[in-house]
């Protein structure tokens, strides 16, 4: 992400990081953003499982997306509801997820006349009473090939699920994808199967994530503000890649998560915007053009495979991979107590360190070993900031430096620190200073989870 052309120079930058180095703290906090605490119904895993989503490789989820593009031009030039183009997409996914030993199921129904199909991928394994789904719609407009809408989170989904055969999988929970038909004409493919689905095996889903549109070629990135545990998950993936995210709000209700969403099942996903105009604020933080449309060819005929942002589509197949490996591992989490400030506190530019309080009480003993620090920094360069927890005896524990090549907005992540040598009640602060010259923030709010 490009920044204003006033910023230090790398001479500057260092000597403040000198400076900075020479205080004597604990480095005691684990480094990069764990799973935030989730909720009972899609609670993010702990175990090593979590960690081990692979790389999704970018150069196979663009060839699903050629194959699908060659679809649509030998249909007609689209792949939409009742039209050949879309009945040869779910012959193309449904023969990748055959080979590579799922059990496929076409389900099939009727809307305006015609045909539909739903693929439906099950991996051999899992508690068959925790379902964890990961789908997208597969049809097009019938005006354009529809790759970014929604090719795509088809072909992400596809390639997360070729990935989950590939390592051979054995998740704690059961492992469903799905490809939906008609999504464009009101969510018809995925409520026929919600609407299809026994109340005792609607009650089995432990989460559903949908994937439309993760390709914009002028992109941002969304994350679904639904289940919190999904949420936080696609949050802390992000924010390990020092990317900030907003949540999704163009298409909210508009896409597949709705009809499982309606019926009480757990759901979340990802966007990279549609129609709507990118801000200039968006432009500064994510890049791209502000006064223009995530995607100028929403719903039309240059929905092609050149309608595609690789950075996007690349970031967003590696989260599907990180979500369904970490919210389908067995380890769980037990929901703890949060103790939160929320008051905003201004962080001087360059100037002395602030701290934000929150009070515990009513607890026995010491903190965890996994004490887990959620933070939200808003600040225009967060390699200027430097952050550190406080316990009530005044013990600091290092949660970030600075750095003067982190040139990203925000500080959003959640840390662990084994804090088991301390009493768990007492005030405890979080201590953020700015240690370089430009930018400014403030804290937005922190919270400590026991």
């Amino acid at each position: 992400m490009s920044h204003s052309a006033h910023r230090r120079t790398a001479a500057a930058a260092a000597l403040a990081l000198a400076g900075l180095l020479t205080a004597a703290v604990p480095a005691t906090a684990a480094g990069g953003p764990p799973a935030s605490a989730p909720d009972s119904r899609a609670s993010a895993a702990t175990s090593p499982a979590a960690l081990a989503a692979p790389d999704i490789p970018l150069a196979n989820v663009k060839a699903h997306l050629s194959e699908l593009q060659s679809i649509a031009g030998a249909n007609g030039g689209n792949r939409a509801h009742g039209r050949p183009g879309y009945k040869a997409s779910i012959d193309y996914v449904k023969a990748k997820l055959d080979a590579a030993g799922f059990t496929t199921t076409v389900q099939q129904f009727t809307s305006s006349g015609a045909t539909g199909y739903n693929l439906i991928a099950d991996w051999p394994g899992g508690d068959p009473n925790q379902v964890l789904m990961a789908g997208a719609h597969l049809d097009s407009v019938s005006s354009g090939p529809g790759m970014n809408d929604n090719g795509s989170g088809s072909a992400g989904v596809l390639e997360t699920a070729l990935a989950v055969s590939r390592a051979q999988l054995q998740p704690e929970k059961h492992l469903r994808f799905a490809w939906w038909g008609a999504e464009e004409l009101g969510l018809v493919g995925s409520r026929y199967y919600v609407n299809n689905l026994p109340s005792a095996e609607r009650s089995k889903v432990s989460g559903y994530l949908n994937f439309d549109m993760i390709g914009s070629p002028n992109p941002g990135y969304f994350v679904y503000d639904d289940d919190p545990a999904i949420e936080q998950t696609f949050k802390d993936f992000y924010a390990g890649l020092g990317v900030p995210t907003e949540i999704e709000t163009e298409g909210d209700g508009r896409s597949d998560h709705a009809s499982f969403k309606n019926v009480g099942i757990a759901v979340g996903g990802l966007f990279t915007g549609a129609s709507r105009t990118k801000s200039s604020a968006q432009a500064q933080k994510w890049g791209g053009t502000a006064g223009q449309a995530f995607d100028r060819c929403y719903h039309s005929s240059c929905d092609t495979t050149s309608n595609i942002n690789d950075t996007a589509l690349d970031r967003n197949s590696d989260a599907i991979a990180h979500a369904v490996w970490t919210l389908s591992a067995g380890s769980t989490v037990p929901p703890g107590d949060v103790y939160e400030a929320t008051a905003d506190v201004a962080i001087p530019d360059n100037g002395a360190a602030v701290t934000s309080s929150v009070t515990v009480s009513g607890r026995t003993g010491n903190a965890p070993a996994t004490l887990k620090v959620g933070v939200d920094i808003k600040h225009t360069w967060r390699g200027d900031l430097v952050i550190d927890l406080l316990a009530p005896d005044g013990t600091a524990y290092r949660l970030k430096n600075s750095s003067g090549s982190d040139s990203a907005d925000n500080v959003i992540a959640t840390y662990t620190v084994n804090a088991s040598s301390e009493v768990a009640n007492g005030t405890w602060n979080l201590r953020v200073q700015d240690v370089a010259r430009y930018d400014t923030g403030y804290i937005d709010s922190w919270q400590l989870t026991f």
